[in-house]
């Protein structure tokens, strides 16, 4: 489904939606990194708290050389302290915002000038190909983040399934994922006083303008997030300020005054019910580290 046939057809459902990986503009990955940065942003924090605290003893389990392959690759800072730690001989950094997916390769590139490159902007809801010559044997997935958060169970499984066809059986994968915790922390980390997120929720809107040619004013939307703990899941949702006429060619909606469209889902796990995910896609050797608080877990998962 391309990207304007996909978006139109999430804005006419009765349950308005846009599909997360339309966030991923220059202007909306440029906003991502700020949000890492925040002081209640957690999981980029926690994350590198565990690979601090755990980095030898992952990278003793995953030895040196072979590829190193990542998924979503954004900024490639966190690809880079990896590759410190294993010395892959080749790196492949998958991304579907190209313009920052190849500045963010230029600088590892620099970094690490002993490492062969490459750069693959692939949607990672869909089937991508590495480019041919890339060794299947020694491969590891490496999926920080908690990115994998953003798909629900069943579209997780279906991108841990793809995720292990990667591999061969000396391959691994090594995922960040987010834990169940107190609701207080899991709000505010989605919905920060000073806006960031609200401004990178609000700029997908312009994304979305500019793929399918609607007339979204952000102005009139206001951001909104909060934890759903039956689903055990960050929400979030754009609302209506007021009764709104968008248009875009060949199509129109209106939206009532604090009707939603859902933008993302970021679904938190107990490490138990994530194992077994992996297991159902698998990769039935699996090795957990958590922080101290068990906010966030670093799991290497092997068939």
């Amino acid at each position: 489904m391309n990207p304007q046939t996909e978006i139109i057809d999430g804005l006419t459902q009765t349950a308005a939606s846009i599909s997360p990986k339309y966030f991923y503009d220059a202007a909306g990955s440029a906003l991502f990194e700020q949000i890492t940065r925040l002081p209640a942003y957690y999981p980029t924090r926690v994350e590198r708290q565990i690979m601090t605290m755990h980095g030898a003893d992952i990278a003793q389990r995953i030895g040196t050389g072979g590829t190193v392959i990542e998924p979503g690759a954004g900024n490639c800072e966190k690809a880079r302290a990896l590759c410190e730690l294993v010395r892959p001989e080749r790196f492949v950094a998958l991304d579907i915002s190209e313009d920052f997916l190849h500045q963010a390769v230029a600088g590892l590139r620099a970094a690490l000038p002993g490492v062969r490159v490459s750069a693959v902007v692939a949607d990672l809801t869909h089937a991508f190909v590495l480019p041919g010559d890339v060794p299947m044997p020694r491969r590891l997935v490496f999926y920080p983040g908690s990115s994998i958060g953003n798909f629900d169970p069943l579209h997780a499984l279906a991108l841990l399934t793809r995720l292990r066809a990667l591999l061969d059986t000396d391959g691994a994968l090594l995922i960040g994922v987010d834990m169940v915790k107190d609701e207080a922390a899991l709000n505010a980390a989605y919905d920060d006083d000073q806006g960031v997120t609200a401004a990178f929720n609000r700029n997908v809107l312009n994304h979305v303008n500019r793929l399918i040619g609607s007339n979204f004013d952000t102005a009139q939307w206001k951001h909104r997030a909060f934890f759903n703990a039956t689903a055990s899941r960050i929400e979030m949702h754009l609302e209506a300020c007021a009764d709104i006429r968008v248009q875009w060619t060949g199509g129109e909606r209106h939206f009532v005054r604090g009707e939603r469209i859902h933008t993302e889902n970021s679904y938190k796990y107990r490490a138990d019910d994530f194992v077994a995910l992996l297991r159902r896609a698998g990769l039935t050797q699996t090795q957990v580290w958590t922080n101290p608080a068990n906010w966030f877990a670093m799991m290497l998962a092997r068939p």
